[in-house]
């Protein structure tokens, strides 16, 4: 499986198949200039959970925790995705700063255990 995360902000490079895994559009990024094949927002952690985890409410296990919990209802929208991941190269885009702790790296760990 080849699933590589890469920040909105960062240079396009050999990047297969790119989706976009925020609930929100990056600031300052013009939907062309992404160039996203793809936009699961509906993937991405609930507001709750994502803000809560920005304000220093949740640790970095608890909110790992907590997205992992929401994922298992996305397994079915999932699926294919990870499919994917297994034929070609798919980044997953995210526009957090910390490049380590974040809902893209959830991801890639989850769609590792579909995979």
């Amino acid at each position: 499986m080849s699933v590589q995360l890469k920040r909105a902000y960062d240079p396009l490079g050999n990047d297969g198949y790119r989706v976009l895994v925020d609930r929100l559009w990056p600031r300052g990024i013009p939907k062309e200039e992404l160039q996203a094949d793809e936009w699961l927002r509906e993937v991405a952690p609930s507001d709750d959970l994502r803000k809560d985890f920005h304000k220093g409410r949740l640790s970095w296990g608890e909110f790992r925790r907590g997205y992992l919990g929401e994922l298992k209802q996305q397994r079915d929208r999932l699926r294919p995705l990870a499919e994917r991941a297994s034929r070609e190269t798919v980044t997953l885009l995210f526009s957090a700063k910390d490049r380590e702790r974040n809902n893209a790296v959830v991801l890639r760990q989850y769609l590792a255990m579909l995979g």
